[in-house]
């Protein structure tokens, strides 16, 4: 505007002083072929500026125009931001009332104009895994891929949540694999890769992550400690199915001797050698562990025992009698390791004592056999009918 007045201002001083200098003024010839212009040097100053204001004007309109269109567009960006805060904010509702569909929905309305369109994609991504649409599970994940540039993290961890929980867990192992190499310490990355791990029999991987588990502080100790027992476990399992018991003794004299000294795991091993048929190798492990710490675990395993040579167990239980006291669970395992070769009079002792410290059916119908191979029929269906009704009791 300040260049039109000035341009104005060129043009009235001109008009003004133009008079002044008439005589002397000049001429100017603008020659066309088919045409001859002529006019003064003051007119043609004036048809210039002319010119110059009716350019400027022009100029101004078209900024106006182009300036009120950039508004426009604004409001109504402006306007479906708004939108899609609210359409947010609902969806969470949605979410808290479990009601995944409308939550799908609300959140993929004019996502792209969202504070966050990533994390509006993958919230979608796991509502529709909720309602069970795969296919849009896999476009609302790109979309976010898209979106998210270099920080692929957040989808990465997203998509291997969802294929957990859809069963694909090979397909979620791998992808955790990869995810780690990138964020070995991240907190959700790791407990992700707990259940792949788990699921799929990666119980190496799952060891070699533990200690970043702990680190972390994603669980208790006790819960840590089950974490490692679990994966020991499913190492023994693996290593019966493929060598049996040889594989399993084999396994076991690999491991350091902080493991091997695992009370836990001892008790395990024992249960799995039982598993083999080795009965030499698990009462071994079960009178060495006994030595070393009383469990009632080792004791239940001893009935499972179908050894040669039952004396040890037998010798071994009376020091546990005499030294925690004549317990219920001490006196049936007796009673039925005496019951195996064949000491009936000695087991219907034991058991007599255990059932009187401790109703139990399952004692009740060893002490019915014990009175069967003593020809006490009658003793014999009595303990029977007791059984019978404790167990309907």
């Amino acid at each position: 505007m300040l260049r039109i007045l000035f341009l104005l201002a060129i043009l009235v001083a001109g008009i003004a002083v133009g008079p002044i200098f008439a005589g002397h003024q000049g001429s100017v010839l603008i020659q066309t072929d088919n045409y001859d212009i002529k006019m003064s040097v003051t007119g043609l100053a004036i048809i210039v500026s002319l010119l110059f204001i009716v350019l400027f004007c022009v100029e101004w309109i078209l900024r106006r125009v182009f300036h009120t269109s950039a508004r426009t567009k604004g409001w109504f960006v402006g306007r479906k931001s708004t939108r899609a805060r609210k359409q947010t904010r609902a969806a969470m509702l949605k979410l808290a009332e479990g009601d995944f569909s409308q939550v799908e929905k609300l959140l993929t309305r004019n996502a792209d104009h969202a504070e966050q369109p990533v994390v509006n994609y993958l919230l979608a991504a796991e509502a529709a895994q909720q309602n069970g649409e795969t296919q849009r599970i896999n476009d609302y994940l790109s979309r976010a891929a898209e979106l998210a540039d270099t920080d692929q993290l957040p989808v990465d961890i997203t998509r291997v949540r969802i294929q957990l929980a859809q069963g694909e867990y090979h397909a979620a192992r791998h992808g955790v694999d990869q995810i780690l190499n990138d964020a070995p310490r991240h907190p959700e990355v790791l407990r992700l890769a707990q259940q792949a791990y788990l699921k799929t029999g990666g119980y190496a991987s799952l060891l070699d992550i533990l200690p970043s588990i702990e680190k972390a502080k994603l669980y208790d100790e006790d819960t840590l400690e089950t974490l490692r027992t679990q994966a020991y476990v499913g190492l023994m399992n693996q290593a019966m199915s493929d060598g049996g018991s040889e594989g399993l003794s084999q396994w076991w004299k690999d491991q350091p001797r902080k493991v091997r000294n695992n009370h836990a795991l001892q008790i395990e091993l024992a249960d799995h050698f039982i598993a083999c048929d080795d009965n030499e190798q698990a009462q071994k492990i079960i009178l060495d562990s006994l030595k070393r710490q009383y469990d009632e675990k080792l004791i239940r395993l001893m009935p499972k025992l179908m050894s040669g040579n039952p004396e040890p167990l037998e010798k071994e239980l009376r020091l546990q009698i005499n030294e925690h006291g004549s317990t219920p669970l001490l006196n049936s395992t007796l009673g039925q390791l005496l019951m195996q070769h064949g000491e009936w009079e000695q087991a219907n002792h034991v058991l007599l004592e255990a059932i009187k410290q401790r109703p139990d059916a399952h004692d009740y119908a060893l002490l019915a056999d014990t009175y069967d191979k003593l020809n006490h029929p009658q003793e014999a269906a009595q303990m029977r009918r007791q059984g019978l009704a404790l167990t309907l009791k």
